[in-house]
């Protein structure tokens, strides 16, 4: 299948399962739940591609040169014609596969090239260090086995990370002038609507987080 069905795939699959265990368990569904089960397994995968960047990080310097080429004689996005690529079970694990979507964006942004750069360096800060608190807190909203207090808390630390380091690169991008290299739509759709997932989301998670420590429950997940 195409590695934009296998994606949505893999994110269905991992959101699906946390609703439909917390559904087996209570009897419930809860918005808030839904929304952060899906965004939770959506950063799950995104950290393995982060990952993939760092081990993967001299071939994608070299990747570039591929795509740029690709790019000047067909005119079209290499990050969509990345996205049309065919992943095979043998493929699905591949450093290489996954480190390509990064060679395909940095025609966007250049950072992805340059491990010198904030961009670079904080999304594979992000692939490192946040895929065990996301676990924590899947599971948690799903079936509550810590204090919410102490569920908060993680939570805070882990949204308000995700709030400042996209922020963080937002501004870069600017201050950069990256923007002024790609048409509107281009902006829109390889940086603005993707980053603003971890930016928007995040945001309404700290709510969340802060209500699990006032309150002392898990009431605002629909926790009785």
């Amino acid at each position: 299948m195409p590695v934009w069905l296998f994606s949505l795939v893999v994110i269905a699959v991992l959101g699906l399962a946390g609703v439909v265990v917390r559904f087996l368990t209570y009897g419930d569904v809860d918005p808030y739940h839904v929304l952060f089960a899906f965004f939770f397994s959506m950063n799950l995968l995104v950290s393995y591609w982060e990952i993939c960047l760092y081990f993967r990080r001299d071939y994608i310097e070299r990747r570039v040169a591929f795509w740029r080429d690709w790019q000047r004689q067909q005119r079209r996005s290499p990050v969509w014609e990345f996205l049309r690529q065919k992943v095979t079970f043998d493929s699905a694990f591949s450093a290489s596969l996954w480190a390509d979507i990064w060679a395909s964006y940095s025609l966007y942004d250049e950072s992805y090239a340059d491990r010198r750069s904030f961009g670079f360096t904080c999304d594979i800060g992000n692939g490192f260090v946040t895929p065990l608190p996301t676990l924590v807190l899947y599971a948690t909203f799903a079936v509550p086995f810590m204090p919410a207090v102490v569920a908060g808390m993680i939570g805070a630390m882990l949204f308000w990370q995700w709030v400042y380091v996209t922020s963080g690169y937002w501004v870069s991008f600017f201050v950069a002038k990256r923007h002024r290299q790609l048409r509107p739509w281009e902006a829109f759709a390889h940086v603005h609507w993707a980053n603003s997932l971890w930016l928007l989301l995040p945001l309404l998670g700290m709510y969340v987080s802060v209500r699990l420590i006032l309150d002392g429950n898990y009431a605002v997940l629909g926790h009785g």
